[in-house]
């Protein structure tokens, strides 16, 4: 069976777009923070109509605009070309990034991160797909983990100027939208797309998802992002007043945020090397197991500053490079020619979890429970991701009998 050639060769031509990703991958990072550091500031001032359900909303009706996009753009992504895509979702995304800071009320700042959202969330599951097909197969844990390091690279920087320019909240977005739309012309001249070649295999469709060789690998990797998601959204958009609520100062509370996602940047690095030796099911298991249990120490007051930071830092290592891992071994379980859709349908399911983990902290805000509920509403839910990993066999019959790419 002849396969789609990959994009471009694997040596210095593959830099320019790998960098790319990296940076679409980059602006994903930002949106994923952003709103976490602007709403002690919104619910503090009441700008705009905040309060703390209205910032629930909020947080809510901007990830289900990214869910739909990762269900629905993916398998566009395989049928018309990755590289179209990224384009027109990049533009969509930082033109309605931008508008944020012309919102008048609490309603168009809501509609305005719903239609950004949609653009969004094709970005990440297409660039994963496009590094995979550009990546040997022996290096798809640490292609894919080192591509989302640019996810906390952009949340981490995200932090840092919110620590600085906070309360001018509407600046963040300005410098999102204008970073989206200065990388629109790099993809334009520097990410070449994939060459088309006449292939045996069916069309990418969301019900290959669910062939009899595919539904439990499906079903596990649906459950495990889900779970992995609520943790990331969860603990992104709501660590900073969890602390509040523990206790900790506003300065330290942004601090912390900062110092989550560079936790998280250090165990992708060192997730994709383990997982390229060890196994990448394997890796993922471990990586959620030890998060649960550093979230569960996070539900116990520290007094030590020192030590609360370091147990941040850890924590970060193992969240959120183990939901990474689960994309990676996504890319393994399926064929090239789904790829895209499979990681999509997963990401835009993994949403779901999303919608629910600001939901839930949310709620437990509101209801003054927050603190130390949360954490322990976030290690029980690691655990479940443990269990879906654990009935997906680790490795799928049909890649391995699948054709190599052909190399550009």
């Amino acid at each position: 069976m002849a396969s789609t050639a990959s994009p471009v060769s694997t040596g210095r031509a593959a830099f320019w777009p790998l960098l790319l990703c990296w940076v679409i991958v980059a602006l994903d990072g930002f949106d994923l923070v952003v709103l976490g550091t602007v709403i002690p500031t919104l619910l503090s001032t009441k700008e705009l109509g905040f309060d703390a359900q209205a910032a629930t909303a909020v947080a809510t009706a901007g990830l289900i605009g990214v869910g739909i996009g990762a269900l629905t753009v993916g398998p566009l992504a395989d049928r018309y070309g990755r590289r179209l895509c990224l384009l027109l979702c990049v533009t969509v995304f930082s033109l309605f990034t931008l508008a944020i800071v012309i919102a008048p009320n609490v309603f168009v700042f809501g509609l305005l991160r719903v239609l950004a959202g949609l653009a969004l969330g094709a970005c990440l599951p297409v660039a994963i797909a496009y590094v995979t097909d550009l990546m040997p197969g022996t290096r798809a844990g640490r292609a894919t983990t080192l591509t989302m390091t640019g996810y906390h690279a952009g949340a981490v920087l995200t932090a840092l100027i919110a620590m600085s320019v906070i309360p001018d909240w509407r600046i963040l977005f300005v410098i999102g939208g204008v970073a989206g739309l200065v990388t629109v012309p790099l993809i334009r001249l520097a990410l070449p797309e994939a060459r088309r070649e006449r292939t045996a295999a069916p069309r990418p469709t969301v019900r290959r998802l669910v062939e009899r060789r595919y539904v439990t690998i499906s079903v596990g990797v649906w459950v495990a992002s889900f779970m992995g998601l609520l943790l990331v959204y969860g603990l992104n958009t709501w660590l900073p007043q969890l602390m509040r609520d523990a206790g900790y100062g506003s300065t330290d509370a942004l601090g912390l945020l900062l110092t989550l996602n560079a936790g998280a940047v250090t165990g992708l690095v060192l997730a994709g090397i383990v997982a390229d030796r060890s196994g990448t099911k394997r890796v993922a298991m471990v990586w959620f197991a030890l998060a649960a249990v550093l979230l569960a120490i996070l539900s116990v007051r520290m007094e030590e500053v020192t030590m609360l930071y370091a147990a941040v830092f850890v924590t970060g290592v193992f969240v959120f490079s183990a939901q990474v891992l689960v994309y990676a071994f996504i890319t393994q379980l399926y064929p090239q020619e789904i790829r895209g859709t499979a990681l999509g349908f997963a990401a835009g399911i993994g949403r779901l979890g999303a919608i629910l983990g600001p939901a839930v902290t949310g709620t437990l805000v509101t209801l003054g429970l927050a603190y130390p509920g949360g954490f322990y509403v976030f290690a029980a839910t690691a655990l479940l991701a443990v269990a879906a990993l654990s009935i997906i066999p680790a490795r799928a019959p049909a890649v391995v009998t699948e054709a190599a790419p052909a190399q550009g």
